[in-house]
């Protein structure tokens, strides 16, 4: 166990909740910390349900291709907690993140508060004290009263396309939950949102109203094609090649990207050279969003032609993207590992899936207690018409029921959660 991960422990059991969503106990420790998030480069806030780590990655590949330093404040982490802390390009090393720890936990002094707040505030305490030039800052949960929204001025705000998810703390309508996004807008402050329903465009515009936040939305792909898109940002229209992450909802998280680097006028790149906004989308990378494995022991196992494909996709709208992915993938037989929180309804997910899927396999996830039993998941897939539908102790023991009903599959999906992608990403790095 590395010291960081023993410092991570003692800190989530500061607070009896995992989640208690509030803004109180977070600023009185960046209060005595000398409030670093006042002395930020540049701030980017981005929430939403869907695509807001796809949507930073693109702005993070833009800014570093236009010679920008850029620091990222993502979660959850797939298999190590440093990938939560991008420092100017780079990821936090153990010794710097151990002091951090440290230094939050003495200045903590034992106090209440959740390993969410005190690892934002960790973080804030990093971003001060090392230069960049902007800081893409993703929310934990919600926005309105989630720990990374203590940023008054941001230079921007962006909402991703919003569904429902996360019932049990943001509210259980589309309304309810764009309300709780729209919290990071600011007064003055322009917000870029992406494509959203009438009924959370329509919450989001009330409260951008209600603070005297721009709303920035005029912007729309116009035509797609083999190797490229072309977007229309206002009155231009751009030409670009792919983004580098599969599946068509990227085209809406890249021009969300763009939209977000013209909008918020960032000291250094002002997002109108083509050429630097196409080496950005080609160097995007984020990890267990229709990712293709290739090496490691499960691949080592799959026939001759078969794919091994890893997403971290967990609700209905994530599964709307990977099916319309599937639709469009040459002709071949797809068979699914799922592992799944039990917080989450198995079978609305499977629901859009059912079309595309030749065999399926419910699985555990290791360590997590508050997963869906295989057998549940089996069952989920029965009921939505997937057949033959397993359950099995792990990802090993999975392949061989899916094998033996379909001996020449295009593609192995693993998915259902982000906890289950890192367990596999440990492996298959």
């Amino acid at each position: 166990m590395a010291q960081s991960d023993a410092i991570l422990a003692r800190l989530g059991k500061l607070h009896p909740k995992v989640i208690d969503l509030s803004l109180g106990r977070i600023t009185r420790l960046l209060e005595k910390l000398g409030n670093p998030h006042l002395s930020l480069p540049p701030v980017i806030h981005i929430a939403g349900t869907n695509g807001k780590g796809s949507t930073l990655a693109y702005l993070r590949a833009i800014y570093e291709a236009a010679g920008l330093r850029v620091h990222c404040s993502t979660s959850p982490h797939l298999v190590r907690f440093h990938e939560r802390i991008t420092l100017a390009g780079q990821m936090i090393s153990e010794d710097a993140l151990c002091d951090l720890l440290t230094e939050v936990e003495t200045v903590n002094n034992g106090e209440s508060i959740t390993f969410f707040e005190i690892t934002q505030a960790a973080a804030f305490l990093a971003f001060a004290r090392v230069p960049a030039d902007v800081l893409l800052l993703e929310t934990g949960l919600g926005g309105r009263v989630d720990a990374s929204n203590v940023i008054d001025t941001p230079a921007a705000t962006v909402i991703t396309p919003i569904s429902l998810d996360h019932q049990g703390f943001l509210g259980d309508t589309i309304a309810k939950i764009a309300f709780e996004k729209a919290g990071i807008m600011k007064p003055g402050v322009p917000c870029i949102t992406a494509p959203q329903s009438l009924e959370a465009f329509n919450t989001l515009a009330c409260q951008a109203n209600r603070v005297s936040a721009p709303v920035f939305s005029d912007f729309d792909v116009i035509e797609e094609h083999e190797d490229g898109f072309v977007l229309r940002v206002g009155s231009d229209q751009i030409t670009l090649p792919l983004p580098a992450l599969p599946g068509r909802h990227q085209f809406t998280n890249a021009a969300t990207a763009i939209a977000t680097v013209r909008t918020a006028n960032i000291p250094g790149f002002d997002g109108k050279d083509t050429q630097i906004l196409a080496r950005g989308l080609a160097n995007a990378r984020w990890p267990a969003r229709l990712q293709k494995l290739v090496t490691g022991p499960l691949c080592d196992t799959l026939p001759d032609g078969c794919e091994l494909i890893l997403d971290g996709g967990h609700n209905i709208a994530a599964a709307e993207a990977i099916a319309d992915w599937l639709s469009r993938q040459p002709d071949g037989d797809t068979v699914v590992i799922m592992g799944m929180l039990d917080n989450r309804d198995a079978t609305a997910f499977l629901k859009p899936l059912a079309p595309h899927i030749t065999a399926f396999a419910g699985v555990p996830i290791p360590g997590e207690h508050q997963a869906h039993l295989p057998e549940t998941l089996r069952d989920a897939a029965l009921a939505c018409g997937i057949a033959p539908a397993f359950c099995c102790d792990g990802f090993e023991a999975a392949l061989a029921p899916l094998f033996d009903a379909c001996p020449a599959p295009k593609r192995v999906l693993i998915l259902g959660s982000l906890y289950l992608a890192g367990l596999v990403l440990e492996n298959h790095a």
